[in-house]
């Protein structure tokens, strides 16, 4: 059972929480980096999570014409077959979607689940993101109770993300300030809205200071611990204790302590993509530089084949960007933690 079931994924989930571990997320644009993500996991021993943005499912989709719902059901069904031959359990998922792709891209994805467990059969993905962060709350909400109800349906869990992530990630871009910091407020009218399971579960991901892509020592200040006041301002008005699943987005950089943190206050799910993209390239770049005349057919010569050749410098590619899941695996506490 490689890729989870419903049933399953709700295991995995309760198994973090409890355990105070959280599964890393690993954007993947192509089968390659899928079999490293893959790979990574294994050797850590580890289940997790495997995603595709928008802007990945477009590039999976071919150039020819960047069809979204083609690139990532394409990858979903072939993780289905080739994760089999991986001893851990993984969980697809869908990352950042802001609402003029809902249509062209979430929906669509939900319908071919819908379908899918219609024929007594389980959801294509796991879960989907449903991002928000630059409607006014009432917007998110009103949209992540229609997602929701869908979701369930289709035996998906939903992701929401409520206040913005600052930087940039496929279109999606907010300024660094004092907005990247989620409010009691904002937690009780989600959990109003969306309820606390009751109908139906969902990952929050809360903000607290985070940021996409890589920047440099104090340019980003994180406060993990502000998900406890999150937990606990929303746990006390419903009686409920710890009653967010949280996401760590925005995590490149991050701190040990900060992801200690974090994984103390509820956190269930990193994503990771700035890492995993940087660690990919780099042995591609070093294989190309160290082997310039080999790669290209220099002053009328030939090249050499076994230096041009994809698989060279793609093996290189993957076993660099398995490690950095497998140390990911380490930071987040999963290491070992596989379902049995």
């Amino acid at each position: 059972m490689p890729i989870a079931t419903p049933e399953v994924y709700n295991e995995m989930l309760d198994r973090a929480k409890a355990g105070k571990f959280a599964y890393p997320a690993i954007n993947v644009t192509s089968s390659q980096t899928l079999h490293a993500a893959l790979r990574g996991f294994a050797e850590a021993e580890s289940d997790g999570i495997i995603q595709i943005s928008t802007g990945g499912a477009e590039f999976l989709g071919g150039q020819h014409n960047k069809d979204m719902v083609t690139g990532s059901v394409a990858l979903a069904e072939f993780a289905h077959i080739v994760a089999k031959k991986y001893d851990i359990t993984v969980a697809l998922h869908t990352d950042h979607c802001p609402k003029d792709k809902l249509d062209g891209y979430v929906r669509p994805l939900i319908a071919v689940s819908e379908e899918r467990v219609a024929r007594g059969e389980n959801p294509l993905f796991q879960s989907h993101m449903w991002d928000g962060s630059a409607e006014t709350l009432a917007d998110n909400l009103a949209i992540g109770q229609e997602l929701l109800a869908r979701a369930v349906a289709a035996k998906i869990i939903l992701e929401v993300e409520i206040t913005p992530t600052g930087g940039e990630e496929d279109g999606v871009s907010h300024e660094i300030n004092d907005s990247l910091y989620t409010t009691v407020d904002d937690a009780i009218r989600t959990a109003e809205a969306l309820g606390l399971g009751e109908k139906g579960r969902y990952l929050l991901a809360a903000s607290f200071g985070n940021v996409h892509g890589v920047y440099k020592p104090g340019n980003v200040v994180l406060r993990p611990e502000l998900l406890k006041e999150l937990n606990e301002g929303v746990g006390a008005k419903y009686g409920k204790p710890s009653p967010f699943d949280f996401v760590f987005h925005g995590g490149s950089g991050s701190t040990a302590e900060e992801i200690a943190t974090a994984l103390e206050n509820g956190v269930v799910k990193m994503n990771l993509d700035t890492d995993t993209q940087y660690a990919f390239t780099r042995p591609v770049a070093d294989h190309m530089f160290r082997n310039y005349d080999g790669v290209l057919k220099v002053d009328g010569e030939v090249g050499n084949k076994k230096t041009y050749d994809p698989r060279t410098w793609g093996k290189l590619a993957e076993a660099s960007m398995a490690a950095r899941v497998t140390e990911a695996c380490a930071n987040l506490r999963s290491t070992g933690t596989k379902i049995k």
